[in-house]
C-alpha cells in the first residue's frame, strides 16, 4: 500500500519522504485534488519495472511474431484443398454420395 500525500505538503517534506521510500521500503504517491500526480518508488523498484516492461515487450514481439508466421501460412500458395491436390498431383476429388 503506497502512502499518499498532497503536493503541497510534499514539497515541504521531500527529504523526509525520500527517506521513507529508501530505508523505509515505501511508495509514496504525491497527489493534486485528490488525484495521483506521481510516485516516488526506490531505485530498486524503478529497476523491476523497467524489467517488467521489457519482458513484456520481448513477448509482444515474440507473439507478433508467431502471428506473422501463421498468417503467411494461410496465404501461401499451395494452403487450401486446391493447393494441396496440385502440390501432390491429385486430378480427382472425392465429393460425396449426394454429388451430381
Amino acid at each position: 500500500m503506497a502512502y499518499e500525500i498532497p503536493v503541497t505538503q510534499a514539497r515541504a517534506e521531500l527529504a523526509d519522504l525520500i527517506n521513507r521510500v529508501v530505508y523505509g521500503n515505501e511508495r509514496v504517491v504525491v497527489t493534486r485534488h485528490g488525484k495521483p500526480l506521481v510516485a516516488l518508488v526506490s531505485a530498486d523498484d524503478l529497476r523491476r519495472l523497467d524489467e517488467l516492461e521489457e519482458a513484456e515487450a520481448i513477448g509482444a514481439a515474440a507473439e507478433e511474431t508467431v502471428i506473422s508466421s501463421v498468417s503467411s501460412l494461410g496465404s501461401s500458395s499451395t494452403s487450401g484443398a486446391g493447393g494441396e491436390r496440385q502440390r501432390f498431383g491429385i486430378a480427382a476429388e472425392h465429393r460425396g454420395p449426394n454429388v451430381t
